[in-house]
């Protein structure tokens, strides 16, 4: 039998290009997560989960769960991993946690998502060499294939098949962007309109630079509890009712099933709406975090994520449907668009988001209004790999 899981807190580092170290960084985190929950303490973790893709290349440091534990005075009494799946780290790391916790194998848990990706000038030519690994690197990325030129090839098939705008990709941009503007730890932070994106530099067509996520330092901590002990410390607890990954067989560009569409995703959120117990999406579900590593991914996540038919992503976004008070909010905090990306903090703080979306501690400019239900989706890789979890307030 399941045991019901609840966030009962978290915190942050301001995310940019920081002079912090990583270490400086999971300390500031993990600060901050802890003061957010004064009745949790260091001495009461007993699962430690680290979600941070290339600290190796990054950081040069391996074998960082225990390294985090020592940083924050935590003594891991039962369980410890580091979760590594490229850009779902954060989000691997969230659900390792709650699935320690719901199988009864322990009650409380921190997870912290890390990343330090801007370095010295000497050591830049291997942080930018260091993304090209996500893919496959002995036969994508000899031919050049790392983020922006693949996303690239799935913008231009959608416009192609669908119709889809640039506009459209630009009104992707903006909005979160904007959004990102009024938030506090966001990695940019000014408002950016359609023209804006236009002009911006042209990186990978259709994409322009403002249609790209940022390389961005960052972290974030969640404390998980079970149900029991969650309603002893708040009652504002954000409770995982459902969550689905999967990988359908493909990892290389060339083996997977569509440039267009991501069954990945559509099969993923099935299996978080059925757990949630949740028909209709589109209705039910007040504020999402998706993946916007570039203006394409997120209108390619409003089909297959279930909220719309297939290429009607572009008409999503245009029509409003996406903004705050439209038919889900999506990306409120700014998304990666405008928070910027450390890859392994990402999903852990999408999931932040939607907990201070649910007791109202946003920023009132970007508070969506009175939210219930949310979603948070990540994808890693070349879209390989996709995964989604659904939370709601109050009730497990």
């Amino acid at each position: 039998m399941t045991r019901n899981v609840g966030i009962v807190g978290g915190g942050h580092t301001k995310w940019g290009v920081r002079e912090a170290s990583y270490k400086d960084l999971i300390q500031e985190a993990g600060k901050a997560t802890f003061e957010d929950v004064p009745d949790v303490t260091p001495d009461d973790i007993e699962g430690l989960f680290v979600g941070s893709v290339q600290p190796e290349r990054f950081a040069f440091q391996t074998h960082v769960a225990p390294m985090v534990a020592e940083l924050l005075g935590v003594d891991v009494d039962s369980m410890i991993a580091r979760t590594e799946l490229a850009c779902a780290s954060g989000q691997a790391a969230l659900r390792y946690a709650w699935l320690a916790i719901a199988a009864g194998q322990i009650d409380t848990a921190l997870v912290l998502g890390v990343e330090k990706m801007n370095l010295p000038r000497e050591y830049t030519p291997e942080a930018q060499t260091s993304m090209a690994n996500v893919m496959d690197r002995e036969f994508d990325g000899v031919n050049g294939f790392n983020a922006p030129p693949y996303f690239a090839m799935v913008a231009q098939r959608h416009m192609h098949e669908y119709d889809t705008t640039r506009e459209q990709l630009a009104q992707v941009a903006a909005k979160n962007k904007t959004h990102a503007a009024n938030n506090a730890f966001a990695h940019f932070q000014k408002e950016v309109s359609v023209e804006d994106v236009y002009d911006s530099f042209e990186l990978s067509p259709p994409l322009c630079l403002y249609d790209c996520s940022g390389v961005t330092d960052g972290a974030a901590g969640l404390i998980l509890m079970n149900e029991e002990k969650a309603r002893e410390v708040t009652d504002e607890a954000a409770w995982i009712t459902g969550s689905g990954q999967t990988c359908l067989g493909s990892n290389s560009i060339n083996n997977l099933p569509s440039m267009s569409a991501w069954p990945q995703a559509t099969k993923a959120a099935e299996q978080a709406y059925e757990q949630a117990g949740i028909d209709d999406p589109v209705d039910e579900l007040d504020v999402a975090e998706v993946h916007d590593c570039f203006s394409i991914s997120e209108i390619v996540e409003y089909e297959d994520l279930g909220w719309v038919e297939k290429g009607e992503g572009g008409k999503f976004i245009e029509e409003g449907r996406s903004e705050l008070d439209g038919d889900i909010a999506v990306n409120p905090r700014g998304g990666l668009l405008g928070c910027g990306h450390p890859l392994g903090a990402t999903g852990v703080s999408q999931a932040l988001e939607v907990f201070n979306q649910f007791r109202g501690t946003v920023e009132p400019e970007r508070q969506v209004p009175d939210p219930e239900t949310g979603l948070i989706h990540n994808l890693s890789g070349s879209a390989s790999v996709h995964s989604v979890m659904t939370l709601a307030r109050g009730r497990p």
